[in-house]
């Protein structure tokens, strides 16, 4: 089982945006990433579906923030980059004739339930401009 990794360059994109007033190119954004520009242009249109990024095209485009970063919670970024569930129940059915396999899957439901919620509210408390500030806070520490 992997994970993906889209909500963290997703949030790094928006971080990097948020930090800029002019249009970042995805040249110069896949060269923060760490990745190819053709992986940042699919991940900046899933933004922009979102309404998270807009994007100029030309020798001075790029992307930028649509919104303000106070207004991107991490949950929203969250929520259209990934889409699947916190915990994943089995792939297939448990045996029933054994009292483990007949109520574990309700079991792990609840718990699931519980850490997708315990999530949901952490991301929702962060915004980007949140993030933003902890790269600058982190950078301050750094120099000393």
């Amino acid at each position: 089982m992997t994970t993906s990794s889209r909500f963290a360059v997703a949030v790094h994109i928006l971080t990097l945006l948020a930090q800029s007033d002019e249009p970042v190119p995805s040249s110069m954004i896949a060269g923060s990433v760490g990745t190819n520009p053709a992986l940042i242009r699919r991940l900046i249109g899933v933004l922009t579906e979102a309404g998270f990024v807009t994007t100029t095209m030309g020798s001075t485009g790029g992307a930028v923030l649509a919104r303000p970063a106070s207004a991107i919670t991490l949950l929203d970024v969250f929520r259209v980059t990934e889409t699947t569930a916190l915990i994943s129940l089995h792939q297939s059915a448990p045996n029933p004739a054994c009292m483990v396999g007949r109520e574990i899957t309700g079991a792990l439901q609840t718990v699931a339930t519980r850490a997708q919620a315990a999530m949901d509210a952490s991301l929702a408390a962060i915004t980007i401009a949140g993030m933003l500030d902890e790269v600058e806070q982190a950078a301050r520490r750094r120099k000393r």
